[in-house]
């Protein structure tokens, strides 16, 4: 029969060995709290990362047999603490924590598949990391879901679409329209130097720590424009993120048999 919900804290704890089994998948919502610029909350990658997730599981759920585990909220966002009401984790808290989770999944839960749903940029170059952790030392079989990337959203850096522009704009208003403040997007957002944006997250031959304070990357903390933003663009978004999602679970799957097999 199958369970009337997938969201793990539901569950009463003797049904938690009846319901997941050592292949189950969780899935975790990891968001920010941080400045999304006048028009988006702070919490604008937590209720992301939490819409994205229970879609994601309502679609494959049954399939993969995903159980949503409960979100993080709190990332790294150094490069938004200017910004009133940012909070950032350090990186050693940051990696803690998730050695910690990842301690506390292997002892309490049957589940070796984890998949992290992950909805704040800051968050990935340590996540990249962290995964080899999460394998070696814990047996975990993870990986990282970045839904805008996932998305294939264009972004480039004469039409920058990187923070709280059309895209993560057009998102919050499809799963939280009373949260999204538009009357006070303007085009004035989209102010930006395209060699500034090009030398300073673009370049891949080498890594700066910019800011979303920088006159040369936006205004008023966005790097993007908005103005575009519909919840008809966030609908699209999300339905691809959701059906892309399958693909990266069944890689993850068949990276655990892969590995089960060599070991």
């Amino acid at each position: 029969m199958a369970p009337t919900s997938r969201i793990l804290g539901d569950l009463a704890f003797a049904e938690v060995s009846e319901k997941l089994r050592e292949s189950s998948i969780l899935c975790l919502p990891l968001g920010a709290i941080e400045q999304h610029g006048a028009h988006l909350p702070l919490d604008t990658d937590v209720v992301v990362a939490e819409g994205l997730a229970r879609r994601i599981v309502a679609r494959w759920g049954d399939e993969f047999d995903l159980w949503q585990l409960p979100t993080i909220p709190i990332g790294l966002s150094r490069e938004h603490d200017w910004a009133p009401g940012t909070l950032s984790l350090s990186i050693a808290c940051f990696v803690a924590l998730m050695r910690d989770l990842a301690r506390t999944v292997t002892r309490a839960l049957p589940a070796r598949n984890f998949a992290i749903i992950n909805c704040h940029g800051g968050n990935r170059g340590v996540l990249e990391n962290v995964l080899h952790e999460l394998r070696g030392d814990f047996g975990l079989n993870a990986c990282s879901i970045h839904p805008f990337d996932l998305a294939c959203i264009e972004s480039t850096p004469a039409a920058p679409d990187i923070h709280g522009g059309k895209s993560e704009t057009s998102v919050m208003l499809a799963l939280a329209p009373d949260r999204v403040r538009m009357m006070l997007v303007t085009r004035a957002a989209a102010r930006h130097d395209a060699a500034a944006i090009e030398a300073r997250i673009f370049d891949r031959g080498a890594t700066w720590p910019w800011r979303s304070d920088d006159p040369g990357l936006g205004e008023g903390g966005i790097i993007g424009d908005a103005s575009g933003a519909s919840a008809e663009l966030g609908a699209v978004i999300i339905d691809r993120v959701v059906f892309e999602s399958g693909r990266v679970f069944r890689r993850l799957i068949e990276n655990g048999q892969s590995g089960a097999r060599s070991r």
